[in-house]
């Protein structure tokens, strides 16, 4: 084999820009004293690619053998929903959410109840040993039956000392909590910086898919929820998931990214003192529960969170502007959205919103982007506008255009038939659909509308059908 030569270069901390000599200040970033001497990350001066005096070989496509596809079950059916059936070998997971949102919470219970043999390593850059067995202790995890025996801690966040516990023990699932914590010698002084996670989550990346492998990396997130750090680290990993809180104990699960499976599904925990369970009642838990007539500014949409309905509770209200300019308070559905719908409707409605503060909820806390959640926002405003409430037990569907159309959902007949099934009896939703299985149901009960005045028109007159 040639002799791999290495070409030194300063390297800033900061962005990761690389100068040949060094600065005092980053002609990138602009930062002053982060340029720090390092292994050249180029390929000018690098290793070599001739091996024994032969150039590396590709391989034909179809010669790869796509059995490899398996999933592993994490013992908790939430999160493999949101996987897409589980854990893949040779993968690598992104984990990010707030502080004290259960992160480290529902590894560990990953750890003690993933279904498969061999080893697993939790390494904690952290919390100190103690810590984790107060932990699994508090979540009654140290069951040797449940397979506690076969997790083992490494409290450091030396890449170095991790590698060799990693070739000493090769486990089947690395745990590392967090990725701000890791830190080399050769990539700079200081963990948390661009430079440092990009190359220690690389080299755990790299371990994992030679050694059949999976690896779970926590992220911290910045105060506008994204994960900390270079976005080339959400590229490096397989699947992107985040932990969303709302403002009592439920937790949602998501992926931004998945290259096994969806990044529709949502998990949903709750978090209880032995941990985070999943919800078993959907319904209680963003449904209010109310004796006698709605208040105005309330309806209920049925969305679709992958393959899973949900029936949610849309919250709004409007109030006289207080300004030149109206505004829109809203954090769970898209405050663009609120504005596009709301402009629609004051075009084909006749109805003046542009001179009100329009602020709007979701109960539960849940965020929902689903185009179907357009016609019952509309349908909450108009009744918060007009101080007129919607009947009970009436659900409401739809996308909604800027011409003012409803147009077709997704899996229609799945919506009708949960509204259906938790007590509702009146359906409001666009007129055509993929099946026409909801005409088998009470069709007396289901208003098909084609318009934003139809909708109007079928909420507040129960006896008109179009």
């Amino acid at each position: 084999m040639q002799k791999n030569s290495k070409r030194m270069a300063f390297r800033c901390s900061s962005c990761d820009h690389e100068e040949s000599r060094w600065l005092g200040r980053c002609p990138e970033c602009g930062e002053w004293n982060t340029l720090i001497e390092t292994v050249s990350s180029s390929g000018k001066g690098g290793v070599s690619l001739i091996v024994d005096g032969k150039p590396p070989l590709s391989l034909p496509l179809s010669a790869i053998d796509s059995s490899e596809r398996v999933h592993v079950s994490s013992g908790i059916a939430e999160l493999d929903r949101v996987l897409g059936g589980g854990l893949m070998k040779r993968s690598s997971i992104l984990l990010g959410g707030e502080p004290g949102i259960g992160k480290s919470t529902l590894l560990l219970q990953v750890a003690a109840s993933v279904r498969t043999d061999g080893i697993i390593l939790y390494i904690s850059g952290e919390e100190s040993a103690g810590q984790l067995r107060m932990r699994a202790d508090r979540l009654d995890i140290m069951d040797p039956a449940r397979g506690a025996g076969r997790i083992e801690t490494l409290c450091t966040g030396s890449l170095a000392k991790i590698e060799t516990v990693l070739n000493a023990r090769r486990p089947v699932l690395v745990i590392v909590d967090s990725a701000q914590t890791l830190h080399a010698d050769d990539a700079g002084p200081a963990p948390g910086t661009v430079n440092q996670m990009k190359f220690c989550a690389w080299e755990l990346v790299s371990w994992v898919k030679e050694h059949d492998a999976t690896l779970f990396l926590v992220a911290h997130v910045t105060k506008e929820g994204f994960i900390s750090g270079p976005k080339t680290l959400e590229h490096m990993v397989d699947t992107v998931l985040y932990f969303e809180q709302n403002s009592i104990d439920s937790r949602f699960l998501r992926a931004s990214k998945n290259r096994f499976g969806s990044i529709d599904e949502i998990g949903i925990f709750m978090m209880t003192e032995k941990g985070l369970v999943a919800v078993d009642d959907l319904s209680s838990l963003f449904l209010v529960r109310r004796e006698g007539e709605l208040p105005p500014g309330v309806s209920t949409a049925a969305v679709m969170e992958g393959s899973r309905t949900l029936l949610v509770e849309i919250q709004a209200l409007t109030v006289p502007a207080k300004g030149a300019m109206s505004r829109v308070f809203s954090d769970k559905i898209d405050g663009a959205r609120v504005a596009r719908i709301a402009a629609t409707m004051e075009k084909h409605l006749n109805l003046r919103l542009s001179d009100q503060d329009l602020y709007v909820n979701v109960a539960g806390g849940i965020r929902i982007s689903e185009v179907g959640v357009d016609l019952a926002l509309a349908a909450a405003l108009y009744s918060a506008r007009a101080n007129i409430p919607l009947p009970r037990g009436t659900v409401v569907a739809g996308e909604l255009s800027l011409a003012g159309e409803v147009r077709p959902l997704r899996r229609l007949s799945t919506r009708v038939k949960t509204s259906m099934s938790i007590g509702f009896d009146r359906f409001v939703g666009p007129e055509e659909s993929e099946s026409q299985a909801e005409k088998k149901m009470s069709s007396a009960d289901i208003f098909q509308i084609r318009d934003i005045k139809s909708a109007i028109k079928a909420i507040w007159s129960p006896t008109l059908k179009t």
